[in-house]
This record gives structure tokens, C-alpha cells and sequence, in this order.
């Protein structure tokens, strides 16, 4: 059968494809079903077309939840890349306890988003949280994100990137270290500073890294969930809502699964639509690089 080889490569990921196919290309394919039929518990599907598309288009919580979700999404992302940026390059020398350091900095990694939630949303309680009497003692500035949206998602934000950093950090570093030191040590001896052999040697190198980072993160953020759900619900009054918990409250408090369907693809369609401008970019850059 694979004498000439033809077919053995098709045979290899054979596997990897039937996987695909089932828990991925399948799901999708009743995902797009259902978000054309009304659905819910104790009745049978009903055909109602574009329907629920037009309910949540036209349901002024929807687009509030689109807005909170695209505010903290862009917060979160550039937030977290400049920050990661920063550490990456303040780890790229040496120093006493680099080790440490790292370790500490990568150890939200190893925390579960429930446990970390939980734990912030003790930390921050506005009248016996720590942090917001040192807050208060200090600054005279309390977030009380339980009745002022605003504070909501700035809390909502801190705790993404403190939980997500490490993700970003991992990644930048490891980009910056295969940074060659021949290129930036003869970017100097041409009389470079130290900002110009960042731009034009450094960020050169990363730049595909930093692409990559900020595809996935977008892509990860846009379903946005445990931190909003566990901290408030989306609460004061719906006012912190994000796609996530709008979906969640559709399916699993109101099961309406057409609904819940739709806006699911709709939130697909905004993490392809992200990802397909880094992608075209990562592209280009290889092309140009080719």
C-alpha cells in the first residue's frame, strides 16, 4: 500500500484529522444548527432562520456586553504585552536571584482562574478587602467594583493580566533570548544606542513572537468569563456584562440554546476576525523575510 509513499504521510494524520473532525469540525456544524432553531428544555426544536441572530442584535445588553468585552480585551492585551516587554528585557541579564524572580512572576500560571478570583474578590471587598483599605489608607481611592461598573471592569482588567501575564512573558522571553548578542554588540561598536539597538535589532527578532502573543491573548480574551462571573456576575445591573457571561446567562439561566448559539458564533466570528489580521501579518512578515 505505501510503496511508492504516496499515501503514507495522509496515513500519519489520518488520526490527528478523525480527532479533528470529531471534536472540532462536528460540534461547529450543530453549533450553526442550532443557532438557527429555537431549542430549550421539554420542547423540540422549531426552525425560527435568522431569528435569534436578530434577538441578540437587537437586545441592547448584547451590545452593551460587546463593549465591555472590546474595552477590556484591549486594556488586558496591551496592558499585559508592555508589561511582559518590560520583564522579558529586565530578565534578559543578570542579576542575583533572576531565578527567583522568574519563578514568582510565572506562578499565577500555576493558580486556577477560580482559586485566583476568589482570592482577589477577598482581597478587594470594598469594606474588609486589604487591598482596598491600603488603598483607601494611602491614595484615598477605593475600588468599589461592586456598585460602580467602572471599578468593576478596572478590577476585572488587573485580575486578567495578572493571571494571563505569564503566557505573554514566556513567550517574549524565550524571543529575546535567541536574540543574537553578535548583532546588537556590532550595532554598538557602529555607535548605536541602546534604544536604537532595541528597536532596530531586538524588536526586529521578536517581532513574530510578539505577533503570535498578541493573536493568541486576543483570541483568549475575547472569551473573557471566570473573572467576570465569579467576581460579580456582570453585576451592578448587567453593567459589566461581557459576551461571555451574556452567552453563559442565555444557556445555563434562561436555556435558550438558540440564543446562546448565536452569540457563541458571534464571538467566533470576532476571534477569527482578530486573528485573521495577526495571521495576514505573520505572513507578510515571513514573506518579506523569505
Amino acid at each position: 500500500m505505501f510503496e511508492d509513499r504516496k499515501w503514507l504521510p495522509v496515513f500519519l494524520i489520518s488520526p490527528a484529522n478523525v480527532l479533528l473532525l470529531l471534536f472540532i469540525a462536528v460540534p461547529s456544524i450543530y453549533i450553526i444548527w442550532l443557532s438557527l432553531h429555537k431549542l430549550t428544555f421539554g420542547m423540540s426544536s422549531t426552525f425560527v432562520g435568522l431569528d435569534n441572530y436578530i434577538q441578540i442584535f437587537s437586545d441592547p445588553i448584547f451590545w452593551r456586553a460587546a463593549l465591555n468585552t472590546f474595552i477590556v480585551v484591549n486594556i488586558v492585551v496591551y496592558a499585559e504585552l508592555a508589561l511582559a516587554l518590560i520583564l522579558a528585557l529586565a530578565l534578559n541579564t543578570n542579576f542575583w536571584g533572576k531565578g527567583l524572580v522568574f519563578s514568582i512572576l510565572i506562578a499565577p500560571y500555576a493558580v486556577s482562574e477560580v482559586s485566583a478570583v476568589v482570592m482577589w474578590r477577598y482581597l478587594f471587598e470594598p469594606d474588609i478587602g486589604m487591598f482596598n483599605m491600603v488603598l483607601q489608607s494611602f491614595a484615598d481611592i477605593q475600588l468599589n467594583w461592586v456598585r460602580n461598573p467602572t471599578h468593576g471592569l478596572t478590577l476585572i482588567s488587573i485580575l486578567s493580566i495578572w493571571i494571563h501575564l505569564p503566557f505573554t512573558l514566556i513567550i517574549l522571553y524565550s524571543a529575546i533570548s535567541t536574540v543574537p548578542g553578535d548583532l546588537k554588540n556590532a550595532a554598538r561598536v557602529e555607535g548605536a544606542t541602546e534604544w536604537q539597538v532595541f528597536l532596530k535589532v531586538t524588536m526586529r527578532f521578536i517581532a513574530p513572537a510578539i505577533l503570535v502573543a498578541m493573536m493568541f491573548r486576543y483570541i483568549f480574551a475575547t472569551r473573557l468569563f471566570s473573572e467576570v462571573w465569579l467576581l460579580n456576575e456582570g453585576g451592578p445591573a448587567r453593567l459589566t456584562e461581557v459576551l461571555g457571561t451574556y452567552l453563559f446567562r442565555a444557556a445555563f439561566r434562561y436555556h435558550d440554546f438558540g440564543t446562546a448559539a448565536a452569540t457563541g458564533l458571534a464571538m467566533q466570528f470576532l476571534a477569527l476576525l482578530v486573528a485573521s489580521f495577526y495571521l495576514y501579518k505573520l505572513y507578510k512578515r515571513m514573506q518579506a523575510d523569505g
